[in-house]
């Protein structure tokens, strides 16, 4: 008779997740080793937040794909505003609102923005490598990318008024998500219908969790395309527009 497969064991679950799980204990406390990982999970969160954006960093990369790319700036004069004003990430400045309105070129389908958020760090890891993913499968949409907007002392409601101001019918706004003790480098995507000052989230669609240890790029970029056609297609985000965009097979981030 075949013996029964051993019950699974708390070292499995650790294997299969990077939550926090059976840690052990040294008398009342956590033991050294734990703690000392807490520690530096925590500093790489904290760093990740107030890491300085390299705008140019991104607008040279952005070159070498063949995309021009603007520079805005939002309300905010520095990092601590960012953090203690959320509504100044939420507005352009007047230099850049003006800059928009001048180089607009009329209505547009769909106006792109890479917007620093909460974590300059994951827009600088993954943001290039997900639009190498990401602008063929939008071209295959026939949804064209014109020039990106690279936003500093962005949230994510940056970009309703940047697409209001070019007349776009849809914004897609890459950004850095809160860091967390387990991805301090996680990026959003966040995808608004005619985007326009006051639009709640209600009006978004939003792929998250695009890390090294999450969602890999082709499969976000594939996420993304697809809401964004049919998005554009339907005349909807938010909660009106379910990702039906199907199961793909996962592949390895590059």
């Amino acid at each position: 008779m075949k013996p029964p497969a051993p019950s699974p064991s708390i070292t499995d679950l650790r294997s299969m997740t990077p939550a926090r799980v059976a840690l052990g204990r040294a008398g009342a406390s956590l033991p050294t080793s734990a703690l000392l990982a807490f520690t530096l999970d925590h500093a790489r969160a904290r760093d990740a937040v107030h890491a300085v954006f390299d705008a140019d960093r991104i607008v040279a990369e952005l070159g070498e794909l063949g995309l021009a790319a603007w520079r805005v700036q939002s309300r905010v004069n520095n990092r601590q505003d960012y953090l203690r004003r959320p509504d100044l990430g939420r507005r352009l400045d007047e230099a850049s609102a003006r800059l928009l309105a001048e180089r607009s070129a009329g209505a547009s389908r769909l106006a792109l923005v890479i917007g620093d958020g909460l974590s300059p760090t994951s827009v600088h890891a993954h943001a290039l490598r997900l639009l190498g993913h990401l602008v063929p499968e939008l071209v295959a949409r026939d949804v064209p990318v014109g020039p990106v907007v690279v936003a500093s002392g962005a949230r994510v409601a940056l970009g309703d008024e940047i697409g209001a101001i070019l007349a776009a019918r849809m914004v897609v706004m890459l950004i850095g998500e809160r860091p967390g003790l387990s991805a301090p480098d996680s990026l959003g995507a966040y995808l608004t219908f005619a985007p326009r000052v006051g639009v709640t989230d209600a009006g978004r669609n939003c792929v998250s969790n695009i890390h090294r240890a999450g969602l890999d790029y082709a499969e976000a970029a594939h996420k993304i395309a697809w809401l964004a056609g049919e998005g554009l297609a339907r005349e909807q985000t938010g909660v009106a527009l379910k990702d039906e965009s199907g199961d793909r097979t996962s592949r390895l981030v590059t």
